[in-house]
């Protein structure tokens, strides 16, 4: 098991073969009680989580929106997409398959954003992104990251999952910006600045 913290710095990920993030929230009404309260809840909000498939500081795939397997081979898939945050666990997951990623991909950045126009973190509640080791069949919790509330902005830099050589090593980043909503090269930008 690995253990992440934003400051330990990058965690080596040798003897991890498939490794998972997961967002999840809930909805909320927001300031409005009664009708227009159950109304907004029952509507949810849409996050997303986008994993950028990068080849030096060029983003080449984006896993999540509408591309589940961007790279076609099962290396990186995206659950799909959750438009309300109800349910229970995770509301939308990114897996790695190490073994499978293709050799001219030397990083990915994981981002939780209210990318479609209308959302915002504003509109959800209990943000959290889970990093599972996924290896063996099996998976096991090994870090937990809350984006703060506090923030007016729509992205999260959650973790970048780096080739070192012969192995992968990941850093939490939990840092917070602005995306241009709805704007693909923003949010590429977005990550590549990570």
């Amino acid at each position: 098991m690995i253990t992440l913290t934003k400051e330990d710095g990058p965690a080596d990920l040798d003897g991890v073969t498939h490794l998972s993030i997961g967002v999840s929230w809930d909805p909320t009404a927001g300031s409005s009680g009664g009708l227009m309260g159950k109304l907004r809840r029952q509507a949810g909000t849409d996050l997303d989580l986008i994993a950028i498939a990068m080849q030096g500081s060029d983003p080449v795939r984006l896993a999540g929106l509408d591309s589940l397997d961007p790279l076609g081979n099962g290396s990186l898939v995206h659950s799909g997409d959750n438009q309300t945050g109800r349910g229970e666990g995770d509301d939308e997951t990114v897996t790695v398959e190490f073994a499978r990623v293709p050799a001219n991909v030397t990083s990915i950045v994981f981002v939780a954003a209210a990318f479609k126009k209308g959302s915002s973190f504003q509109k959800a509640r209990n943000i959290s992104i889970k990093v599972y080791d996924a290896t063996g069949g099996t998976t096991q919790q090994v870090a937990d990251i809350w984006p703060s509330l506090l923030s007016n902005d729509n992205g999260c830099a959650v973790a970048k999952a780096i080739r070192a050589g012969g192995v992968w090593k990941l850093e939490v980043i939990n840092q917070t910006g602005r995306i241009k909503q709805g704007d693909e090269r923003d949010l590429m930008r977005f990550a590549v600045n990570k």
